[in-house]
């Protein structure tokens, strides 16, 4: 009898070698190889010919496809990040950190729709169908007629699905507690992951239903398990924000149905998560008070304007080295920022300890808040607070020159809908005749107007 081929696969980022080692030459992480069975052939081995296959009609790109049907989930925040709802057959991905609120989220919006008339089903493999029902208990969602499951067995989960009428959506919370006795590994291997989410999609993608998944996270931000599970899906959704703080971010990293780099925001409180109507005024702070080291960013994120308060401590450094803290933005930007200044603004903050702070638990992401950011350390520095109703957009380029920001026009559009008076942006080359609206061309101009009060009128 001949001897089963074996390979090693990496349960951290999904890399097979063929022999064992310590350390994955892939991710670089330790002990995480793991011997599987790899008894399948490989598609043109050496005495092996690949079948004859069928002939394939071509189409062109001309065509009448409509938009695909969506199915609203009742949570407007949710069917925002979602591209309008949620596609028929689809296959989402949610990931967070623990205790952040997924499972609180999809059950709300699974009551929603249930009560809609919607066949709707809750499997859970981390927690007994008891305890599903006291969560539901305490969000005032109970009597919804959610169909609730505690299993983790793959061709259990998908005869279950398969017996009576078609759940219109899926629930499968989470995808590290799915195995299949198919597979000779633990649950919440690679193997079993990508076989378990292989045979859901499948599933879904047969019968029509939206599967949503719960995906555990790494320490380091990421959804465990290998990408390859990000690249199965259709839609990928990280919710982002600090247990400690009562806001939640909803963004889509992935959609092939709708626009990336959405968010939605809620509120967390006693009964479930709250949709949050109009999340600048939680995030820019309070306007009207005048503060040295803080500004309003106009920011964007996906297709929503949204003001930010940049916050910013520079404090003399006792240190030989100062330090730079920052949360919510990127420490590479930052450092950016500080080396034009010193350089092309003349401003001497080498010497001190920086502190940068994005209200509200934010993460930005976006060049367009260099501008906000530099203005509130030089701000911070002077001890010279900017106007109230003072909006900033802009990106800095190495030169010290202020780039113009996509979008302008959303921009003031918002601020000013939030009664903001004045705007500091770059000049973008139009005649402009609005005195509410200062454009500076390089660093150097902006240092002078915080430093000089320049703000306060001509």
């Amino acid at each position: 009898m001949a001897r089963s081929k074996v390979r090693y696969v990496c349960q951290a980022c999904g890399a097979v070698a063929p022999r064992w080692a310590g350390r994955c030459d892939a991710c670089g992480e330790w002990n995480t190889l793991s011997e599987e069975r790899a008894d399948q052939p490989v598609s043109g081995a050496k005495g092996r010919t690949l079948p004859k296959g069928r002939t394939v009609a071509l189409q062109t790109l001309a065509g009448n496809e409509e938009a695909p049907p969506r199915i609203l989930t009742g949570i407007g925040e949710l069917d925002r990040v979602a591209g309008g709802g949620l596609v028929p057959g689809s296959a989402i991905l949610i990931g967070g950190d623990p205790g952040i609120g997924k499972s609180t989220l999809l059950l709300q919006a699974l009551a929603r729709m249930a009560q809609a008339g919607r066949r709707c089903i809750y499997v859970s493999g981390e927690e007994a169908v008891a305890q599903i029902r006291l969560r539901a208990r305490r969000l005032g969602v109970a009597e919804a007629p959610v169909l609730l499951a505690a299993e983790t067995n793959v061709s259990d989960i998908v005869s279950t699905l398969s017996e009576g009428a078609r759940p219109d959506v899926v629930v499968i919370d989470s995808i590290q507690t799915l195995w299949s006795s198919m597979i000779e590994a633990a649950p919440g291997t690679v193997s079993q992951l990508r076989a378990g989410t292989e045979i859901l999609i499948r599933h879904a993608k047969k019968t029509g239903c939206v599967m949503l998944f719960v995906g555990h996270v790494t320490k380091e931000g990421q959804i465990a398990g290998p990408r390859v599970v990000e690249h199965m899906v259709d839609t990928v959704l990280y919710f982002e924000g600090d247990r400690g703080h009562q806001y939640r971010i909803l963004r889509a990293v992935k959609n092939r149905f709708g626009p990336t780099d959405e968010i939605g925001v809620f509120e967390m409180a006693g009964r479930g998560l709250i949709e949050v109507e109009n999340p600048s005024l939680l995030f820019m702070g309070d306007a009207q008070a005048q503060s040295a080291g803080a500004a309003v960013l106009a920011g964007m994120e996906g297709a929503r304007p949204l003001l930010v308060e940049v916050q910013a401590l520079v404090a003399p450094s006792a240190l030989g080295t100062p330090r730079r803290a920052v949360v919510g933005w990127d420490t590479a930007r930052l450092a950016m920022v500080l080396a034009v200044l010193e350089t092309h603004g003349g401003v001497r903050i080498g010497g001190h300890d920086v502190y940068l702070n994005i209200a509200g638990g934010l993460k930005v992401r976006e060049p367009a808040a260099d501008l906000a950011a530099a203005a509130a350390l030089v701000s911070s520095l002077t001890g010279n607070p900017l106007p109230p109703r003072t909006a900033v957009f802009g990106e800095i380029a190495l030169s010290g020159v202020i780039r113009p920001a996509g979008q302008t026009a959303q921009r003031i559009r918002e601020a000013r809908k939030l009664g903001f008076e004045t705007i500091i942006t770059a000049a973008d080359g139009t005649a402009d005749n609005d005195p509410a609206i200062r454009r500076v061309e390089t660093v150097a101009d902006l240092v002078a107007m915080i430093a000089g009060n320049a703000l306060s009128g001509d």
